[in-house]
């Protein structure tokens, strides 16, 4: 293995620096789950170059994540079956984290190997992907990501340190890494120290085949795998299918199916119709439990009359955020979103409001089902349940959504 990383900086130094460069090392060591690599100098200077870590896949295709010395982040990717010639033009589509990034700059610095620069949205996306798809010259290549939220930050305090101490004093640059659901210091992207936190929101399964809504903000920032978990079951791991920031809407997806699933009402609500909203608040402080609360729809738009949201009088937390709203006949009327600030209202009219919060509307959430081509069921509101009973049945499809994230991206 060690032999393939070196070849491989040969690679990515070549085609980075110059093309009479190489590249040596590994010095020190890179070890995060799968991922080996370590620091490179170039060989032609002995000036350190990049940090880089190493994965190989099933159909034999080689995934390098490197930073560069100077900071700039790039991905190579190496088959021994590829055989592409120099400065080709290559069709090349990367998608993590559900989404798609084009206008990645590729180049092939051998038959067998091509390198892109990673801009910072991708990085971010890469560091919170379970599945990574790479479209080349109209071959799918599909990349099972493991702790890809501790490889990011193990690179850059690889450069950091190598950096600061040279390869002379290389060591261990996984050693300060923390292990999943720890809390820890941890170098994040900007170079300053800060510590994982536990994160929580809610969901709830949409399809039989594992798909799963919440907010975007539930998800944003997190560092670490996603998980979900049912009350009195254990927590699954969930991938990110698709984001939508601007309706802070997400999808994400289990690897198993489930026999019960939300339903979206099929009519439109009403103001002042009985509303029912699920979900976790202040998980572990409060309960382990969901926890339930009543009120009406007050309003059929939001702040500045915002048409995208339902304004609720149903009382929600933090924790919260994502969990189904629904009607008397146990029927998804909303996704909850979000709470009134009141003491900034408070600072700033004199007058402290009182159960305002805000749900987005089925319409939103159903144009984002349909563009994630995702099927989900729909149902008549003709008989009023008793809150119990709705509660009981949305145990059944209400998650809890966790991950860790920076505290300063905690939400």
């Amino acid at each position: 293995m060690m032999r393939l990383v070196w070849l491989l900086g040969a690679f990515l130094l070549a085609g980075m620096v110059a093309p009479s460069a190489f590249a040596k090392g590994p010095f020190g060591k890179i070890h995060v789950g799968d991922w080996v690599g370590g620091a490179f100098t170039n060989d032609k200077t002995g000036a350190f170059s990049h940090c880089t870590a190493f994965d190989k896949f099933r159909d034999g295709t080689i995934l390098g994540v490197s930073q560069s010395a100077d900071g700039t982040w790039f991905i190579t990717f190496t088959n021994e079956s590829w055989r592409m010639a120099l400065q080709e033009a290559v069709s090349f589509a990367l998608i993590a984290d559900g989404r798609a990034h084009d206008h990645l700059f590729v180049k092939v610095v051998s038959p067998k190997t091509m390198i892109a620069i990673l801009p910072n949205t991708l990085l971010q996306s890469f560091r919170k992907s379970q599945l990574m798809i790479a479209e080349v010259n109209g071959q799918t290549i599909q990349f099972q990501l493991t702790r890809a939220d501790q490889l990011i930050p193990t690179i850059s305090n690889c450069v950091t340190k190598t950096r600061a101490a040279g390869v002379a004093a290389a060591g261990d640059f996984s050693a300060t890494v923390p292990q999943q659901g720890a809390v820890a210091q941890q170098i994040p992207d900007d170079g300053s120290a800060s510590k994982l936190v536990s994160k929580s929101g809610t969901g709830f399964v949409i399809s039989s085949s594992g798909h799963i809504v919440t907010n975007n903000h539930v998800i944003d920032g997190c560092v670490s795998d996603i998980h979900g978990s049912l009350t009195g079951e254990g927590e699954i791991a969930l991938r990110v299918v698709s984001t939508d920031e601007f309706n802070d809407l997400a999808l994400l997806k289990a690897a198993k199916s489930f026999n019960d699933v939300a339903r979206i009402r099929a009519t439109a609500v009403r103001s002042g119709d009985a509303v029912v909203a699920i979900g976790y608040p202040f998980h572990g402080l409060l309960t382990s439990d969901f926890t339930v609360t009543t009120g009406i729809v007050s309003s059929l738009s939001g702040l500045l009359n915002d048409t995208r949201y339902l304004q609720i009088s149903a009382a929600v937390q933090s924790g919260n955020s994502g969990g189904p709203l629904l009607d008397t006949s146990g029927n998804v009327v909303g996704v909850v979103a979000a709470k009134l600030n009141a003491l900034k209202v408070a600072r700033a009219t004199g007058d402290l409001p009182e159960n305002i919060n805000f749900a987005i509307k089925t319409g939103v959430v159903r144009d984002f089902l349909d563009n994630s081509a995702v099927s989900y069921q729909t149902a008549d509101s003709v008989q009023d349940r008793k809150t119990a009973d709705i509660a009981t049945s949305a145990r059944a499809y209400t998650m809890l959504i966790s991950c860790s994230a920076n505290e300063k991206e905690k939400r």
